[in-house]
């Protein structure tokens, strides 16, 4: 029996059998298929998480308090709020049937820049019952009305 193009008179066959290769590469080709990840088709999406719901509403029907900190804070109701919450708080209270008073107290040491964008917010927003409160504690009766009492 001739073996791919052998002959018959004694020789040594000169070409490589590449059968065996073959088989080795079949099998390495499907450990690689088995090892791959299964490709999913989902895309990772980080969602925002939810806050829980606060005790107190947002928005108060009779009036509302705008406070600047000294640390360039701004607090609707004791809460701190960012330029878009208290425009949307504002607009919201514009909505209500009976517009709630707002009330606007910056700290002593607050930033000037800040209550003066502040207050363009406000005035942009078109409240109309405004007020600054507080400033009684800076004149010189205000000094006098919280000082302790004298002891005689």
């Amino acid at each position: 029996m001739a073996m791919s193009g052998g002959n018959d008179d004694g020789e040594p066959m000169m070409e490589m059998n590449t059968t065996p290769l073959i088989d080795v590469m079949l099998v390495l080709l499907i450990m690689f298929i088995i090892t791959i990840p299964v490709a999913t088709h989902a895309v990772n999406i980080d969602l925002p998480v939810a806050t829980p719901p606060t005790d107190k509403p947002l928005i108060d029907p009779i009036k509302n308090k705008v406070v600047l900190t000294n640390g360039d804070q701004i607090l609707w109701n004791g809460q701190p709020v960012t330029d878009g919450n208290l425009l949307s708080n504002l607009q919201a209270t514009m909505k209500m049937p009976v517009e709630p008073e707002l009330q606007f107290q910056p700290e002593a040491n607050a930033s000037y820049d800040l209550s003066a964008h502040v207050l363009n917010v406000i005035k942009g927003s078109g409240v109309t019952k405004f007020g600054f409160v507080g400033n009684e504690m800076y004149s010189e009766f205000g000094k006098a009305a919280n000082a302790p009492p004298a002891k005689p």
